[in-house]
Parts: C-alpha cells; sequence; structure tokens
C-alpha cells in the first residue's frame, strides 16, 4: 500500500511538472507570434539571435522551476538526508539530470522517488530540446520571417 502512495506521488509531480512545461512552451510560442515583428525592428536580420536566446532562458527556467518542485519535496520528506536546502537542491538537480552521482541518498523508504525523478528529468529534457529544435526551423524557415 505504502509503495503504491508513493508512486502516486511521483506521478502527481510529473503530472506538475508536463503542466509547468505545457503553459511554458505554449507562452514561447504566443510570444514569438507577438514579438516578432518588434524583434526584426529592433535587431534587423539578426532579429532570431534574440528571439532565441529568450525562447532558451525561458525553457531553461522552466526546467529549474521543475528541479525546485522535486527539492521542495525531497526537502520535506527526507530531512534527515538531505539536511539543508543546498543538499537538496543538489541532490534533485544530480537526479533530475540523470548523472546521480551517488553521493547523497535518499533513505530506502523514499528511495523510488528518485527513480521517478530521473524518469521525470529525462522527459522534460527532450521535450526541451525537441520544442528548441522545433522553434528554430520555425524561425529559420524564410516563409516565416516577418516583415518589419
Amino acid at each position: 500500500m505504502f509503495l503504491f502512495f508513493k508512486l502516486i506521488i511521483g506521478a502527481l509531480m510529473i503530472g506538475l511538472t508536463v503542466i509547468l512545461h505545457a503553459f511554458v512552451c505554449d507562452w514561447v510560442f504566443r510570444f514569438i507570434d507577438n514579438h516578432s515583428k518588434p524583434f526584426v525592428r529592433s535587431f534587423g536580420k539578426y532579429w532570431t539571435v534574440p528571439t532565441l536566446i529568450v525562447c532558451v532562458f525561458v525553457i531553461g527556467s522552466a526546467i529549474m522551476a521543475d528541479i525546485w518542485m522535486w527539492t521542495i519535496l525531497f526537502y520535506y520528506l527526507e530531512p534527515e538526508a538531505l539536511g539543508d536546502w543546498d543538499t537538496a537542491l543538489y541532490f534533485t538537480t544530480s537526479t533530475f539530470t540523470t548523472v546521480g552521482y551517488g553521493d547523497i541518498v535518499l533513505t530506502d523508504e523514499w528511495r523510488i522517488l528518485s527513480g521517478t525523478t530521473s524518469i521525470n528529468g529525462m522527459i522534460l529534457f527532450g521535450w526541451s530540446t525537441a520544442f528548441i529544435f522545433e522553434i528554430m526551423a520555425k524561425l529559420y524557415q524564410s516563409k516565416n520571417l516577418p516583415k518589419p
């Protein structure tokens, strides 16, 4: 029964991070639609560079928010194993990115969530990479270039 509860927590966290990511990706598309003409006026033929910088920064910020959501969960579930916010963030970042150094581990009671965190990280990094690639493809298609 307790294992099922932990899997539910992991599924809810994945759901929350996916919802956040979906809203951020939607915002990025709307940002490009609304700001491509002003960027062309301001930056001329190099307008795609600041547009890409904004997109990558926003997607990277969403990933950091996802990591912080897991960090908060782990900090409160495993205060003995993680100790402080710095350690909790370090553990979560290394787990979410699937580096997983192993120098800090959760107790047996909650270690199943570290695997869920890694799965979540793989999904979101893959999604983010594909999304940024799609943005780049759309930006560099000559038929999509806005007129100033």
